[in-house]
C-alpha cells in the first residue's frame, strides 16, 4: 500500500497498519458543530459493510465524544452535538472505544470466514450484507438449500474457528491482485476502477478477498458462531443471519 492509499486528504489512517491501536496523538487541522478533521487518525470511517468507530477526543482536560466517522475530501470525525469542540491547531489525544471496535474486527472476519466456508462447500456467491457489533448477515445467490442446511453449515464455520487460521492483511497493485483466483466473492465486483492498490484480507488456506475493513488476527478470535437464521428471498437467493459469543 502506498502512502497516498494510508490517507483521505489530509488525514493519515493508522488503523490500516496497526489494526491493535486504540489510542493516538493529532493536530486538529479543521473544527466545526458537524466534523472534526485531524492530520492523522485510528478511527475507522466505515465502508465493506463495517460501521465507523466511536470513540472520543480528549484535550485541555474534557472530552469530546466521537460518534462516528466519514469519508470526503477529509476524514470527518463526528462530534456529539454539544460536547466541547478543540480548537484549530491544537493537540488532542484520540481514544477508539475498543470493545465495540473488537467486536465489529471480530464480526467482519466472521463473514469472511462464512463466505469462505460457502464458497468453498456450496459454490454461492456474497450478493450483500450488513453487520452490527456480533451480529451479521450475508446474502448468497444459493438456487436451493440441502436439508440440515444451517446445522451443517454452523458446525463447519465453528470448525475453521477452532481451526485457528491466521487472518493476514497485505496489499497489491490491482493487476496482481486480480490474477488470484476468485478474489471477489461478490456476484458483483465492487472495488471502484480508481483504486490501484488493493488491500487484500486472506484467511490463510480459506478465503482471500479484497477487503477494506478491520479483522482480528486468527479465526479463533472470532469465537463461537451461531447461524440464527437461514431465508428465502426470492428465487435463487439466500439470507444467511449470524451471531457471535458475547465474551
Amino acid at each position: 500500500m502506498t502512502a497516498s492509499d494510508e490517507r483521505i486528504g489530509r488525514t493519515a489512517r493508522l488503523e490500516l497498519s496497526d489494526q491493535a491501536l486504540r489510542e493516538f496523538e493529532a493536530l486538529v487541522l479543521d473544527v466545526s458543530s458537524e466534523a472534526i478533521v485531524l492530520d492523522r487518525s485510528a478511527f475507522y470511517p466505515g465502508g465493506g459493510g463495517q460501521p465507523p468507530d466511536h470513540g472520543a477526543l480528549i484535550f485541555d482536560g474534557v472530552m469530546c465524544r466521537i460518534v462516528g466517522a466519514r469519508k470526503g475530501d477529509d476524514l470527518y470525525l463526528l462530534p456529539e452535538e454539544g460536547d466541547p469542540l478543540p480548537s484549530v491547531g491544537s493537540r488532542v489525544r484520540g481514544v477508539i472505544d475498543g470493545g465495540r471496535r473488537l467486536e465489529l474486527m471480530r464480526t467482519h472476519s466472521a463473514l469472511h470466514l462464512l463466505s469462505g466456508v460457502v464458497f468453498r462447500d456450496f459454490g454461492a456467491l456474497v450478493t450483500g450484507g450488513n453487520m452490527e457489533p456480533l451480529s451479521a448477515r450475508l446474502d448468497f445467490n444459493l438456487e436451493a438449500v440441502p436439508g440440515g442446511f444451517r446445522d451443517d453449515l454452523e458446525r463447519l464455520c465453528n470448525q475453521e474457528v477452532s481451526a485457528d487460521r491466521a487472518i493476514e492483511v497485505f496489499s497489491l497493485p490491482r493487476q496482481e491482485a486480480f490474477g488470484i483466483p476468485d478474489i471477489i466473492r461478490t456476484a458483483t465486483n465492487l472495488l471502484p476502477p480508481e483504486i490501484e492498490v488493493v488491500r487484500i484480507v486472506d484467511i490463510v488456506g480459506l478465503d482471500t478477498q479484497a477487503d477494506g475493513g478491520t479483522h482480528v488476527a486468527s479465526t479463533a478470535q472470532i469465537g463461537e458462531m451461531a447461524i440464527t437464521k437461514v431465508e428465502n428471498k426470492g428465487k435463487g437467493f439466500r439470507r444467511v443471519r449470524i451471531a457471535l459469543s458475547g465474551r
